[in-house]
């Protein structure tokens, strides 16, 4: 399905920049030694962008060595010093920025603009964040709860880290797990998708650049069945972080028990969309369109899921429908260009599939196809609404993970909270509302991490991101990812000479 070669030199001229291999450690570019190659493959195209060696166990094992090494020093550099090398990485980035972008619209099939002013930028932002967010890693005053002794509590890296990234926002992802880690301390080896390398590595460069000493950032390029179920096993490994779907969360889960690790989990999601009859129908049409299409739905808070109150119902699958229609499907590269690929032929299969079935249960009101013409070759489909599903069928309760949202009605507002609720997972959600009181009743009542209310997607560093039940657990962004990278010690000093004897008579008696 896709040309022999390195065809897109025009885009990105990948293979001159991983010549020496597609494995990041201790500071250098290295071969994987698996014995095995994967090809990156523009989705847009078909054409080859990348042959590299897979990473194997023996790759992990030398990226936890110096990731490892490098620990005692980066966690013990002030919070000053790491600060500094992470404003200097800000830098770095923003100075990259346009290489970023292109680099991550080639492995994604995202459209160049999306990537422009939204992955990259928020990248960047979050280097800021953290940059400044290591210099306030904080503990407890110090007080006397005890008679005479004095307590106080610390704040200290964890040790190294194991990290394994999707491949929708390879570059955001990176940042997300990369930055709370090392700003607080730790050093890290992250494993990005195998089908979207090339940022997380251009990542770990430009940290070089920065100034960040080798070893503390290191990426393996491998599959998740050998490189990541070995990075989660390794014993040097002391936290798993991982972002991907719920059923291999269950199986990192698994695997990080039986050297009891701390875990961070950001799992599946299947956000619903609650359209109250009060709000604004237009604005709410809006909002469905781009929540639901937001990197061609391949985004784990996407609006999936349209609940709408049966007297805007009909009216906001009409609208909806039509400005679908209207998104421009086409090369990412091209300017005009609304909404790309998905990224890879399986997954634009898979999106298919789930459609194809809806047929005989549900409306398919437009789109539920690839595109034909120029297109054809590349991992397109159009935007996609199906209505009138019910709500236990599969295309409402599982991540589909494409352009495809599904719109219900409902009469109540018991009726809509409860179906909003009504699946496994629990990342986020928005509801449509002029009524501060419906609208202040949904943030309590609906249970995931994130609700919007006449908004959905927008997320800012300040703030965290995480979910509730199968959407997993753990927070990134923000000064609560900030701490989940760390441990807590509890330190006591006794004030007095004689309070050790004192205690030791409490317990044991005269002697």
């Amino acid at each position: 399905m896709h040309n022999p070669g390195n065809a897109t030199p025009d885009r990105f001229p990948a293979q001159d920049r991983f010549a020496d291999g597609a494995q990041y450690i201790a500071g250098r570019l290295t071969k994987g030694t698996s014995g095995r190659t994967h090809t990156v493959v523009d989705p847009a195209t078909g054409a080859d962008v990348l042959t590299y060696e897979l990473a194997g166990p023996d790759d992990v094992d030398a990226a936890v060595a110096a990731a490892r090494a490098a620990f005692s020093g980066w966690a013990g550099a002030t919070p000053g010093e790491r600060s500094d090398a992470l404003h200097r990485f800000a830098a770095v980035l923003a100075d990259r920025a346009e290489d970023f972008a292109r680099a991550e619209s080639l492995q994604c099939g995202k459209p160049l603009k999306l990537t422009r002013e939204f992955d990259v930028p928020g990248t960047v932002d979050n280097a800021a964040f953290f940059a400044g967010a290591a210099r306030h890693l904080q503990g407890q005053s110090a007080g006397e709860y005890s008679g005479d002794h004095t307590s106080y509590v610390r704040r200290e890296p964890i040790g190294v880290v194991g990290s394994i990234a999707p491949w929708n926002y390879p570059l955001q992802m990176a940042a997300w797990k990369i930055l709370p880690a090392i700003a607080a301390g730790n050093t890290i080896v992250l494993k990005p998708a195998e089908i979207t390398p090339l940022t997380s590595l251009m990542f770990a460069q430009a940290a070089t650049e920065a100034g960040v000493p080798d070893g503390v950032i290191n990426i393996v390029s491998g599959t998740g069945r050998e490189a990541g179920e070995h990075l989660v096993a390794h014993p040097d490994v002391a936290m798993t972080s991982f972002t991907g779907s719920t059923a291999v969360g269950k199986r990192v889960a698994e695997v990080a028990t039986a050297t009891v690790k701390r875990l961070h989990l950001e799992l599946g999601g299947k956000a619903p969309f609650l359209v109250f009859d009060d709000a604004d129908l237009d604005a709410a049409v809006n909002g469905a369109v781009a929540g639901a299409l937001i990197n061609t739905g391949q985004d784990c808070t996407a609006a999936t899921r349209a609940y709408v109150q049966r007297p805007l119902y009909e009216a906001f699958v009409e609208k909806t429908a039509a400005l679908m229609d209207t998104v421009r499907v086409g090369d990412p590269f091209a300017p005009g260009t609304d909404l790309g690929p998905l990224v890879s032929h399986v997954q634009r299969d898979r999106v298919a599939a789930f459609v194809d079935r809806a047929r005989s249960y549900a409306r398919v009101v437009c789109g539920g196809e690839a595109p034909e013409g120029d297109l054809k070759g590349g991992a397109y489909y159009r935007p996609t609404l199906v209505a009138d599903a019910a709500q236990d069928s599969e295309v409402v309760q599982s991540e589909i993970f494409g352009p495809v949202l599904v719109v219900l009605p409902f009469d109540t507002d018991d009726e809509g909270i409860r179906l909003a609720n009504d699946t496994p997972y629990g990342l986020a959600a928005s509801a449509w509302s002029r009524d501060v009181y419906r609208a202040n009743r949904a943030t309590r009542e609906i249970k995931a991490g994130c609700v919007w209310i006449n908004d959905h997607i927008p997320i800012i560093s300040e703030m965290p991101h995480g979910g509730y039940k199968a959407s997993g657990f753990g927070k990134d962004m923000s000064a609560y990812s900030f701490e989940e990278y760390t441990q807590v010690k509890h330190v006591m000093f006794d004030n007095t000479a004689v309070a050790a004897k004192d205690w030791h008579r409490t317990v044991f008696g005269d002697r």
